[in-house]
């Protein structure tokens, strides 16, 4: 079993903590307006949509699709999962709501724009990284 990859933590703050903790219940968590339904993400304390205050955390599916995607050669910090794969996946739950991630659980060559991939979730300390894997059979 190798390493896990080194990995610089986020500060947890009362803005960001539903997002990287969620995977303690094996969820991927945002905001989300309760006026009209908008996923805002990076996390803004006005909706981007209606301009609406009334935002709540919710859980959403976990299931994205990967926009586009490099694949790293470069030894940036002692890691033993070179080349990796950096991508841009959008959730299924609106057009527009994106992170930037890694794609695990596959070989990085095999990464392609359309991909389907699902959340999972790596452990460091308190953080939850939500990383996306290919989705069976696809």
């Amino acid at each position: 079993m190798s390493e896990k990859p080194f990995r610089v933590l986020p500060e947890l703050t009362e803005t960001t903590r539903h997002f990287w903790e969620g995977g303690r219940e094996g969820e991927l968590r945002f905001p989300r307006c309760q006026e009209c339904g908008t996923w805002v993400h990076p996390p803004t304390p006005i909706c981007p949509g209606c301009l609406s205050k009334d935002l709540a955390v919710e859980a959403v599916s976990g299931t994205a699709t990967v926009l586009t995607f490099t694949l790293n050669h470069q030894h940036w910090v002692p890691s033993p999962d070179h080349p990796y794969a950096i991508a841009i996946v959008e959730l299924d739950e609106q057009e527009g709501l994106r992170l930037t991630t890694n794609v695990v659980n596959c070989a990085a060559e095999d990464v392609r724009i359309g991909m389907r991939v699902q959340v999972v979730f790596d452990q460091y300390e308190d953080v939850w990284i939500p990383l996306f894997q290919p989705v069976e059979g696809s």
